[in-house]
C-alpha cells in the first residue's frame, strides 16, 4: 500500500550509509511514533535490539499491540530476527498515579489540568520508572546503551522529557551500579527534533517500509482510536498526541513535496 503519491519525495539527503554495528541496546517501546522511529534508528546501529514495552495501566493499551506489531513487522524485514521483544507488567504505576493523569484514571485528556497544572495526560513518575527499569535490565544483560524516544522541542510539555531530567536518570543508573559512562548511556536521538524532522530521521534510512510501518502500525492517540485513519496514521484528530503527530507529518510532507 502506497500511501504518498510520490514515495520519492522524502529521500532529500543521501540514504544512511551502512553503519558498523555495535552489540546490543534496549529500546524502550511504548508502540507510538518516537518510539517507532527510535526502534528503526537502533537497527541501523546494533545488532540485537531489546525492545521493552510497559503495561502500566494505560487508558490507550491498544499501544501495547502496536508495538509488538512493529517488532513482528521490523523481524519480517530480514532473514534472521534481530529484535527481541519483551512486555513488562507495571499496573502498580496506575494504582499510584489513579486520577492525576488522564491515562490512568477517570479525567478529561486536556492539555492542562493535571499536576501542577501540566498536561492532563502526564503521569508522575512514569519515564524516571520506566527508564530505571530498562536501565536495570540492561544492567543484569552487560547491555550498555538505553534508547529513548523522548524530545524537548516539539512535546507536550512533560517535564520527565527533558535533557536535565535524562541526565540526571543516567547518572543515577551509573552511581548505583558502580558503571562508567562507556558502560551505561541513555540515548536520546530525537531529543532536539521537531516532529516533523523526527519523520526525515527515520528517512535516513532509504526503507520507504519503515516510513508506511509507522504510519500504519504506531499508535499515539489518546482515546486508543484504532478506526479512523488519517494521512498521519490512526487517531481520533482532536486530542493533543494526534494534533502534535497531525501538525508535525503535514509540515514534514509540504516541505518536501514543495522541493520535489
Amino acid at each position: 500500500m502506497t500511501l504518498i503519491s510520490n514515495p520519492d519525495f522524502w529521500t532529500g539527503a543521501e540514504p544512511l550509509k551502512k553503519l558498523e554495528k555495535r552489540e546490543s541496546c534496549v529500546v524502550v517501546m511504548s508502540g507510538g511514533q518516537d518510539s517507532a522511529t527510535c526502534l528503526f534508528w537502533a537497527l541501523a546501529r546494533y545488532e540485537l535490539v531489546h525492545a521493552i514495552t510497559f503495561d502500566y495501566g494505560q487508558k490507550h493499551a491498544v499501544e501495547l499491540q502496536a508495538a509488538e506489531a512493529l517488532v513482528e513487522f521490523a523481524n519480517g524485514l530480514e532473514e534472521a530476527p534481530r529484535v527481541k521483544w519483551q512486555l513488562v507488567p507495571l499496573k502498580s504505576l496506575k494504582s499510584i498515579s489513579g486520577d492525576s493523569s488522564a491515562l490512568t484514571g477517570d479525567i478529561p485528556v486536556e492539555a492542562s489540568g493535571g499536576h501542577k497544572n501540566l498536561p492532563s495526560t502526564f503521569v508522575p513518575g512514569r519515564n524516571v520508572i520506566m527508564l530505571s527499569l530498562a536501565g536495570a535490565y540492561a544492567v543484569a544483560r552487560g547491555i550498555p546503551d538505553i534508547i529513548t524516544g523522548v524530545c524537548q522541542t516539539d512535546y507536550s510539555g512533560y517535564p520527565d522529557c527533558r535533557r536535565v531530567t535524562i541526565d540526571a536518570v543516567q547518572e543515577a543508573m551509573r552511581l548505583g551500579n558502580d558503571l562508567l559512562p562507556g558502560e551505561f548511556s541513555i540515548l536520546t536521538p530525537l531529543m532536539d527534533l521537531t516532529k516533523a524532522e523526527t519523520w526525515d530521521l527515520l528517512a535516513e534510512s532509504g526503507d520507504y517500509r519503515h516510513i508506511e510501518a509507522v504510519l500504519t502500525l504506531s499508535h499515539t492517540c489518546y482515546e486508543g482510536d484504532r478506526v479512523h485513519f488519517n494521512p498521519w496514521g490512526f487517531g481520533c484528530g482532536t486530542c493533543p498526541a494526534c494534533e502534535l503527530r497531525e501538525k508535525g507529518f503535514t509540515e514534514w510532507r509540504e516541505k518536501h513535496e514543495a522541493n520535489d
